[in-house]
């Protein structure tokens, strides 16, 4: 079971590896062309807002809908049901996606209103959004269809293609961002038209390898009607509860349309970097583990279901904690080496590295919820995911109102967004923990307390080695760009080579982690 969990885990954070390295050479591009300030925090709600919903209907609410009834029909019904639900399923989501996005076109002046209030004072802002938004929005159409066509092929164990498709958008915003911009009245407009550019090329990269598995849609409204309101039912609050961090990620660029310019940008450029290990990880993880939940589920193997849960706990453990500590010790050098360039200024870099500092805190916590989660969603268990999920937005606005406050005092009123994010992404991971053995679906295997002793131990090393190895990080500007990447390499490499060694100095083997 593990190995072939740690196989699939691995096939997809090499793809997602690809995608989030070409995205990091993205930003980097979209840093030095346009740099923090009004285009890009324009460019970014015009953007948040269909991605968000990309979130709730594609990897969110749908994904995690899907693949469980999905994997129940796969495991007990005929091949002939699976694809009258497969037909099904493509022509309500399409008809339902294809609505959503023509009112989106239309009222976006309304949704700019409303996600970014902030803006109404300045109505270059206002106007650029909008026309950004018209153009963003149909883009929900286009990602959703592929999340949906990357679920089947997920849940038929077809792992890479669907983790690779995200690197179309990133080659597409680079290029429309060195070639297409220059000839622009409104140069931003270009990474727009990037966004539903790759939409329609992600969607039809993966209509080939559909065909090979004998799985591509041929959408009807008349073929499984019971199985589309089954996946429904479930989807409904999935949508709240699966896509809490986005809504709390929302909120964060609400209030900050009220800050100084340029505070979505930082949020943007800091969140953008703590996106890489939960992509590359996290999601990884989370979406290899789902369609293995739900089989154990259905076969009724519960003791099979809770090691599964244990395993992928313990792995969080071993990647999240370390890549937290890293992110927040190197965020100044990491900046500066990746994105202070042309238009991306100083001042830019220590306002950045402090909001990613207070997101890396809370990347454990991230990538707990996206295991945790996959436990409910499993078992076909939406109501208690929802429950949680309310809670921790209630909670994620309280302490962004406080933490604004308190840290605009010093003008770092984007650091509280930030910080009141992770700090809420905890309590959501604790209740999600606290309720799954609450209600005995999750039980701790032994020698938890040793294990993550051992994990605190290689980290207070790994630490050391950072802070013997970092310069004064003023010192970091003055260097060239091959000097700063090599420096940011060794100490990298030294850090995690540090802390693996201490691990396996303290007895902790990898290929055992299920046995200890």
């Amino acid at each position: 079971m593990s190995f072939k969990l740690l196989k699939s885990t691995l096939i997809i954070s090499v793809m997602t590896t690809i995608s989030r390295i070409f995205g990091l050479i993205r930003d980097i591009v979209i840093g030095a062309l346009f740099g923090p300030g009004l285009g890009i925090d324009v460019f970014i709600v015009s953007f948040r807002i269909p991605n968000f919903l990309r979130r709730l209907f594609a990897e969110g609410g749908f994904s995690q809908a899907f693949v469980p009834i999905l994997s129940e029909y796969k495991e007990k019904r005929k091949d002939e049901d699976v694809q009258k639900l497969i037909d099904q399923t493509s022509a309500t989501l399409g008809l339902i996606l294809f609505i959503i996005s023509l009112i989106g076109i239309l009222i976006s002046p309304i949704l700019i209103m409303i996600f970014a209030p902030g803006f109404l004072n300045d109505a270059n802002k206002t106007n650029l959004a909008s026309d950004l938004l018209r153009i963003t929005f149909p883009y929900i159409f286009f990602i959703s269809l592929t999340a949906f066509a990357g679920s089947i092929l997920n849940t038929y164990k077809h792992f890479a293609i669907p983790a690779f498709t995200p690197v179309l958008l990133n080659l597409s915003l680079i290029a429309c961002a060195i070639w297409l911009a220059p000839l622009l009245e409104t140069p931003v407009e270009a990474l727009a038209w990037a966004v539903l550019i790759a939409g329609f090329i992600q969607l039809f990269f993966q209509a080939p390898f559909l065909l090979k598995i004998k799985k591509f849609p041929k959408p009807s409204l008349n073929s499984d009607k019971d199985g589309v309101r089954r996946i429904i039912k479930l989807m409904v609050p999935i949508l709240f509860a699966v896509s809490i961090v986005q809504i709390n990620l929302l909120v964060d660029t609400l209030i900050a349309s009220f800050l100084t310019t340029g505070s979505i940008s930082w949020l943007y450029f800091s969140d953008r970097l703590v996106e890489f290990p939960l992509g590359v990880f996290g999601i990884a993880l989370a979406t290899a583990v789902l369609p293995n939940l739900s089989e154990k589920h259905t076969q009724g193997s519960s003791e099979k279901f809770s090691d599964t849960l244990d395993w992928s706990m313990r792995w969080v453990c071993i990647i999240a904690l370390p890549a937290a500590l890293g992110l927040a010790m190197l965020a100044s050098p990491l900046l500066i080496t990746l994105f202070q360039y042309k238009e991306f200024s100083q001042y830019d870099v220590f306002m950045t590295s402090y909001s990613l500092t207070a997101y890396a805190i809370g990347l454990p916590a991230f990538i707990f919820i996206k295991v945790l989660s996959a436990g409910f969603f499993s078992r076909q268990d939406t109501k208690t995911p929802v429950k949680i999920g309310v809670i921790a937005v209630i909670a994620n606005f309280v302490l962004n109102i406080l933490l604004v406050l308190l840290f605009n005092r010093i003008n770092l009123g984007h650091v509280g967004l930030a910080l009141a994010t992770s700090l809420s992404a905890y309590l959501q991971a604790f209740l999600l923990f606290w309720k799954l053995k609450k209600i005995q679906v999750y039980q701790l295997r032994k020698k938890w307390l040793g294990f993550i002793l051992k994990i605190i131990l290689a980290m207070i090393f790994m630490a050391g080695i950072i802070v013997f190895g970092i310069a004064d990080v003023s010192t970091w500007f003055d260097w060239s760009v091959f000097r700063r990447v090599l420096n940011l390499m060794m100490w990298v490499f030294t850090s995690m080579l540090s802390y693996f060694i201490i691990l396996w100095l303290t007895g902790l083997r990898l290929r055992n982690i299920t046995t200890l």
